[in-house]
């Protein structure tokens, strides 16, 4: 990678791809002056900053009024969820003509260079419609930094599970690599507004029945369904306060032990989107090569949720109103994917 004094000399802001910063809010009054201080540190000089909140009933917005009078504010005027708040942060670059967009929430704490180094890999190749950085556990109470990780992208399992790589490892240098991943988390998001133009699907980029989780999966589904590549970047360091804790997600046991900290909200979303993901993006070929693990998890979680989790069998009655909406969306997707079924079953692993 070419060094970042070369990539920046000789050009004047005007000439710097312009980059949408839009944090989507709810709520967040206790980290959102820290996140906007370190944020103003972000070395870029093309870029602009918009607080989006979603109704939130403490004084985030009023913080951000008074403390940082140079950050655009826009008020949804309810809660939109981030999926509602992404799509809003969507038409705002396509609006105001934004080459790159990056989505964060007010929990992300970013190294200077963290944008620098994550737009030049973007300008170096245009296929990339995704990226993001190694993204570290942060204490916000204490305002401490770990070494723990919170996501070097997104995994795909081929039971369908998705989990941050390497999350809740201690960093050893096991993810030092830059490489190409299947996705990236909704953390700390950078995208190519164009890229994000090209998967729109019947108006939408975020699907609006997700609300909240699984869509940032949903979204790194189809960007590689439709010929974009998403890439993980060690050398980007930026800080995450994930609110539902850093745990390991990689085998079954963990994610049974860790499940209790999770609120039925996030677990009854979840489900549903999991479930709405699939039958939007997945690909028969892939399907029954990945029969065995997709049913196998399938009976398992069912034989789970009766005995321990009921209530989720509302999330699946949702699931089941949502399928006609789900299956014309999933027409569209397939008519216009250029990924084969040989090309995404590498992701599945």
């Amino acid at each position: 990678m070419r060094k970042l004094a070369d990539y920046f000399m000789n050009r004047v802001p005007e000439q710097l791809p312009k980059v949408g910063i839009v944090i989507i809010n709810y709520n967040g009054a206790s980290m959102v002056s820290h996140c906007l201080d370190q944020l103003k540190e972000l070395i870029y000089p093309n870029k602009e900053i918009v607080f989006l909140d979603n109704a939130s009933t403490d004084d985030s917005t009023e913080i951000v009024k008074n403390k940082f009078p140079g950050v655009k504010i826009h008020q949804t005027g309810h809660n939109a969820g981030y999926s509602g708040g992404a799509e809003i942060a969507v038409n705002m670059a396509k609006r105001n003509k934004w080459d790159y967009l990056m989505l964060m929430n007010p929990d992300i704490i970013f190294e200077p260079d963290y944008l620098q180094v994550l737009l030049q890999k973007l300008e170096a190749n245009s296929k990339i419609g995704a990226i993001i950085g190694k993204l570290y556990k942060y204490h916000f109470a204490e305002q401490e930094k770990t070494n723990i990780i919170d996501s070097a992208g997104i995994l795909a399992y081929r039971d369908r599970r998705f989990v941050d790589r390497g999350q809740a490892q201690e960093d050893k240098g096991q993810f030092d690599q830059e490489e190409e991943v299947f996705g990236i988390t909704g953390a700390a998001p950078l995208y190519r507004v164009e890229a994000l133009k090209d998967i729109e699907v019947l108006g939408e980029v975020f699907d609006q029945d997700f609300f909240m989780y699984k869509e940032d999966v949903d979204v790194s589904w189809r960007l590689q369904l439709f010929g974009w590549q998403c890439w993980y970047i060690p050398e980007a360091i930026a800080h995450h306060g994930r609110g539902t804790g850093v745990y390991k997600r990689d085998k079954y046991k963990d994610v049974a032990n860790e499940r209790q900290k999770l609120s039925s909200f996030q677990k009854t979303h979840s489900f549903r989107n999991q479930h709405c993901m699939q039958l939007k993006n997945e690909l028969w070929g892939n399907f029954w090569h990945d029969y065995f693990p997709i049913v196998g998890k399938e009976l398992l979680f069912f034989g789970y949720m009766t005995l321990r989790e009921p209530y989720l069998y509302k999330s699946l009655w949702q699931f089941l109103r949502l399928i006609p909406k789900m299956r014309k969306k999933r027409r569209a997707i397939m008519k216009r994917k250029t990924a084969t079924a040989n090309q995404m079953q590498r992701w599945f692993k």
